[in-house]
């Protein structure tokens, strides 16, 4: 039999071999008895045709979940299939229904239904620490094709025929969310295992698994765990995770450096952020801070939380804190009473804030910069009129979404248009009506159509693709200028920010004309 493309070449293809009818042939068998001729015989029968008909083939070969559809199975199944699913999560394993594999259409699925479960395991890990291990099933074909570490371990050149592995360093739960990923290609992270869990894919080269960790931490990254997470990533070699950490940390670096993860970090850790230029903090809040963490490190260390032993615990990591750069308020109020600083310390640093002939100093004496804030500004004129602008306790507000994260420190507001004035301003911060900040503050205008900051006690982080509600009410001069023209669009550096209209604007402003004409963020 031929097999040829269309244009005569030969090829793999589906060939036909059309037969005669039955019929056809006992009349064939019954003149070749009767010796007549072929010539004579053949003539009263139709020929026996060959026909070569050529089918082309398709490049994409269709996998069984295309040709057989996963559609909700019987009664039986689902109960079947719900067992499984179920012994393998509390790795209860009993024997297997008979043809259990035809419960399962794709060898994706067949090969789940072995995810912790011992039917033909040929290996055991005993995983976790002492007290705390879990001995769990595992099959080397399926781990050697999910990890390069198991390759080597179990087929490699070194490899050694154990049946039973240790694995003291990973928690149990992490191991097994690594499994699942190998086993049944699906990840499941938590919040309080995503760390275990990025230290078992690190461990077994996992790459895929790991960038999902990654992905888990950076969007999951707070000013609570910022801290935690840079100690982290700097472990795993993440770099852009700590990226992510240090923009939260010096946008939020009160709050960071308050939380109660900043004591969990190490010396290491703590230098870098004592050191950090753009900490965006008052410097009696980073001395405050370093005390927290040498109070918790002297539990750790199980010394006595005393003075010396405090300052035995910080070490150098003390001259990085820019005592002399602090409000003569705080240092005399706090750092100069601690008893962290001896009595020379504290004098020299007295003299470095009065005297003209300053002493030398082992602290960094230069401030930082923190951080430059941006503004995004959303009309493109201003007006007033002798009518205009009115507010009487009604809400001005607008909606606004980014396309980057970003960290909103406050909103750029209008004072009055005829003279200087002081305004009294409750702002607000809110996504899906819940408030995110807010803010009860005074500021005064000299009666120019500039913009005012009013700022929030902590910047706010803020997540891209969401739309997020800005509000003020203001109290004071009612006559103040007001934005006209205003874009729906604006650019400010790398940041794309969107505005629409908000339903909780009582008092007129909208994407058109209004108030609230500007947005202060760290980016």
């Amino acid at each position: 039999i031929l097999m040829v493309d269309e244009k005569g070449k030969n090829m793999k293809c589906l060939t036909f071999f059309l037969m005669l009818p039955e019929t056809v042939k006992n009349r064939s068998k019954k003149s070749s008895k009767k010796g007549n001729s072929s010539s004579s015989s053949s003539s009263k029968l139709p020929p026996v045709c060959y026909e070569i008909i050529t089918l082309k083939t398709k490049k994409k070969k269709k996998m069984a979940a295309d040709i057989f559809p996963r559609k909700k199975p019987a009664n039986t199944n689902t109960t079947a299939v719900q067992q499984y699913h179920q012994q393998n999560l509390n790795n209860n394993n009993t024997i297997p229904a008979p043809n259990w594999q035809g419960l399962y259409p794709t060898i994706r699925e067949r090969n789940a239904v072995m995810f912790n479960n011992d039917l033909m395991a040929d290996v055991h890990f005993v995983v976790g620490p002492p007290g705390g291990t879990q001995r769990l099933p595992g099959h080397k074909y399926v781990l050697a094709v999910g990890s390069s570490v198991f390759h080597a371990m179990f087929y490699g050149e070194l490899a050694e025929d154990k049946d039973e592995i240790r694995i003291p360093d990973v928690e149990p739960a992490a191991f097994l969310a690594m499994l699942k990923y190998i086993y049944c290609d699906e990840i499941d992270l938590a919040a309080d295992t995503v760390l275990a869990t990025l230290y078992a894919a690190k461990k077994y080269i996992v790459p895929h698994l790991v960038r999902a960790c990654v992905n888990f931490l950076e969007t999951s990254l707070s000013a609570k765990n910022a801290c935690v997470l840079l100690s982290q990533s700097c472990l795993f070699e993440e770099p852009d995770l700590t990226q992510r950490c240090w923009e939260v940390i010096d946008a939020q670096a009160e709050l960071a450096l308050k939380s109660e993860g900043f004591c969990d970090i190490d010396f290491q850790t703590l230098e870098s952020i004592l050191r950090r230029e753009t900490l965006n903090a008052k410097e009696i809040v980073v001395f405050e801070a370093a005390l927290n963490w040498a109070e918790v490190e002297c539990q750790r260390q199980e010394l006595m939380a005393t003075i010396e032993n405090k300052r035995k615990v910080l070490g150098k990591a003390l001259y990085l804190i820019r005592i002399p750069t602090m409000a003569l308020d705080d240092f005399a109020n706090g750092a100069a009473q601690s008893g962290i600083l001896t009595l020379n310390e504290t004098n020299d640093i007295f003299l470095w804030y009065t005297a003209a002939k300053k002493p030398e100093l082992q602290f960094v004496s230069k401030p930082r910069k923190g951080l430059v804030p941006q503004r995004c500004h959303r009309f493109q004129s201003c007006a007033y009129r002798s009518n205009q602008w009115r507010y009487r306790g009604r809400c001005d507000s607008i909606q606004f979404a980014v396309d980057k994260r970003v960290f909103i420190a406050g909103f750029g507001l209008y004072g009055s248009s005829c003279g200087s004035a002081e305004y009294s301003a409750k702002i607000e911060l809110k996504r899906q009506g819940v408030i995110l900040g807010q803010n009860l503050s005074k500021y005064f205008s000299d009666g120019s159509s500039n913009t005012f900051p009013v700022w929030f006690e902590y910047p706010v982080q803020i997540e891209p693709d969401t739309f997020y509600t800005a509000s003020v009410i203001l109290d004071g001069n009612e006559l103040s200028y007001f934005g006209q023209e205003g874009m729906t669009e604006v650019q400010c550096g790398k940041v794309t920010v969107q505005f629409q209209c908000s339903s909780d604007s009582t008092n007129g402003t909208g994407v058109q004309g209004g108030q609230i004409p500007e947005l202060i963020f760290y980016a």
